[in-house]
């Protein structure tokens, strides 16, 4: 009986497929026009993008905002951005918005479930007539395969598209140096001489100072989670995020080595060794401890984490404090990967409001994407303007610091904003971009990081069954992960604590339906359908209407 159900699904699901090509079909061969859609083109068109924006950085008043100028007059349209730090606030607005029925027209799905809710809630238009290679050719050309893009798909639907991302890994662990040589010691290749230096690091004023007032290592638990920084996590074989070790897929954080995980933080936090807040530090946080001395050895993921060249980097922000400080990167396991090779991090997705009242909107959107794509948006929001924050010679690309300073840093590093969409990787243009504060040992750095070996990537964006929220899932595994170590005392618990989240927090299921998205693209073969009823039964849109009928009772 239920192979008869799941036969007529099927059939349910391909009609609806052809009815949806047939109704397209009809309206380009119309001429494009659909109900509430401008005739003209080129009519000026409001549109609202919500996207991420680093901590510290802010738009300026449109007239010092020369990129939005540009796109504005280039594009015929009125722009409102809003630009938040990714984070449960991001998160929050944005879901405000859309149970207003007010959605931006495009918005980065910077969630867990990377926008799977919102496309079973029918908020996410179909992207098939907006992103493809005829209507963003530098989009293809330059960052993204069609490969990649069907990898990221939900089951087969085109509801999101993943932004362009930078190919290196750069997460390297960073060490005081100069706190090193005070104390006669080596920069660490093993976790027993990490452990080691975070002894010394705590107990043997390796500041010089006199006081018993600095600690080993820190990060950010957000007062939520054991954070992924934690170097025991790999000491135990465990990569982040997660990675294929050939017959199943070992996730970071859901394994059953976490309980030995646990049991060495545990030690590392009896001893004293690690800055006393560091559960609660939330974001940067962990960085500021950093800069002023209060702890040696923190971990890094971006290029420029330690760099001379960066006015806001570890580096620079600790010599400020202190003259002395000299911060190099390296791995606690020698040759050992820290992770798995980079993927696509998150998606940007259209709205369904949009393309259903007005798609002219989605079209001048997906042009505006892939301008920024292409070489004069991509040097416009990376660079400023050419003649007044650069100069050029053919492919040579010489930074004009002291202008980039005043009209962009000081007016709220807006550009930070602006580079949303792409990496800051000019190669991938065929660019050479010449930097007059780049040092020798920020070159140094570049090569060090650049050069720790990465384990092979899954292959495919992890998404969870249609219906089924990962959020769930991992808010149980983190407040059970924090037991452990603040009421527990001990990683004993952890093969029960994580049987419960597999078995009532639709873990099994989770994790059943990366193993199937691993496999097909491995084999090269497409998906199956995976949803789950429970979830499908309190949803009230088509699909959910469709799908419940297959449901059982």
């Amino acid at each position: 009986m239920n192979k008869v159900k799941y036969i007529v699904l099927a059939s349910a699901v391909a009609l609806i497929g052809l009815i949806f090509v047939a109704m397209r079909a009809d309206w380009l061969t119309s001429g494009g026009t659909t109900p509430g859609q401008s005739k003209a083109q080129n009519e000026k068109l409001s549109l609202h993008l919500f996207i991420n924006a680093p901590a510290g950085a802010y738009l300026p008043e449109p007239k010092n905002d020369f990129v939005r100028q540009a796109i504005e007059a280039k594009f015929q349209v009125d722009l409102k951005v809003t630009a938040m730090e990714p984070g449960n606030e991001y998160n929050s607005q944005l879901a405000s918005l859309l149970a207003a029925n007010d959605p931006p027209d495009v918005w980065l799905a910077i969630s867990p479930d990377g926008g799977a809710y919102y496309a079973l809630d029918n908020a996410l238009a179909d992207m098939t007539l907006f992103v493809s290679p005829a209507t963003m050719p530098n989009y293809f050309n330059y960052w993204m395969n069609e490969t990649e893009l069907k990898q990221f798909q939900f089951h087969n639907k085109f509801f999101r598209a993943p932004i362009p991302y930078d190919k290196n890994s750069y997460r390297a662990y960073y060490i005081r140096q100069d706190w090193l040589e005070n104390l006669g010691l080596d920069i660490p290749t093993t976790y027993e001489q990490y452990f080691r230096v975070l002894e010394a690091f705590t107990h043997e004023d390796p500041d010089r100072n006199g006081k018993n007032d600095t600690y080993g290592f820190t990060a950010s638990g957000g007062g939520t989670s054991i954070s992924t920084d934690w170097p025991e996590y790999v000491k135990n074989g465990l990569l982040f995020p997660a990675y294929y070790d050939g017959s199943q897929l070992v996730d970071m954080q859901m394994d059953l080595r976490v309980g030995s995980v646990a049991d060495d933080i545990l030690k590392v936090m009896d001893k004293g060794l690690v800055e006393p807040d560091w559960f609660l530090n939330k974001g940067l946080d962990y960085v500021d401890k950093a800069v002023r001395g209060k702890v040696g050895i923190v971990l890094g993921n971006t290029v420029d984490f330690a760099f001379d060249s960066n006015a806001d980097s570890l580096q620079t922000r600790s010599k400020a404090m202190n003259p002395k400080a000299e911060w190099v990167p390296f791995n606690p396991f020698g040759d050992k990967p820290l992770r798995t090779a980079v993927t696509p991090e998150y998606p940007f997705v259209f709205s369904n409001n949009a393309a259903g009242l007005n798609p002219e909107k989605l079209k001048r959107i997906a042009s505006i994407l892939d301008w920024l794509c292409g070489e004069e948006g991509f040097l416009l929001t990376h660079y400023g303007m050419e003649g007044k924050h650069y100069s050029r010679s053919g492919s040579e690309i010489t930074l004009k610091p002291q202008m980039i300073e005043e009209d962009i840093v000081m007016k709220g590093n807006f550009l930070a904003i602006w580079s949303f969409f792409t990496p800051n990787t000019p190669q991938t243009l065929g660019l050479n971009v010449i930097d007059p504060r780049m040092t020798e040992r920020d070159k140094a750095i570049y090569r060090t990081i650049t050069g720790i070996p990465v384990y092979e990537s899954v292959g495919t964006t992890l998404t969870p069954p249609l219906g089924v929220s990962a959020e769930a899932m991992r808010a149980r595994q983190n407040e059970l992960q924090v037991q452990m170590l603040f009421k527990d005392k001990s990683g004993r618990n952890w093969p029960s604590y994580r049987q419960d989240i597999l078995d009532n927090y639709k873990g099994t299921e989770i994790f059943n339906q990366y193993g199937v998205k691993i496999k097909a693209a491995r084999t090269g073969k497409k998906p199956g359908i995976s949803f789950s009823c429970s979830s499908i039964k309190s949803t009230r849109n088509f699909w959910s209407r469709v799908l419940f009928e297959f449901c059982p009772s």
